[in-house]
């Protein structure tokens, strides 16, 4: 099931948190567990990302002391 997170999160939203079929039944995981899971996974990407935002430096040519 590659469906992005986000997507999955919306459609468990929209139905119901249990189904029973013929005896068989199933159980989505609470809505609150699964935000916190795409803020998680949320927050280990941006610390993977080797970006370091705005960096400010000194440029001083040789010579001018």
């Amino acid at each position: 099931m590659d469906e992005p997170l986000d997507e999955t999160i919306r459609r468990n939203a929209q139905g119901p948190s249990s189904v029973s079929i013929d005896g068989n039944s199933a159980t989505a995981q609470a809505l609150r567990e699964q935000i916190e899971a795409d803020r998680y996974l949320a927050s280990k990407q941006a610390a993977r990302s080797k970006r370091l935002g705005l960096r400010i430096t000194k440029i001083v040519p040789p010579g001018a002391h």
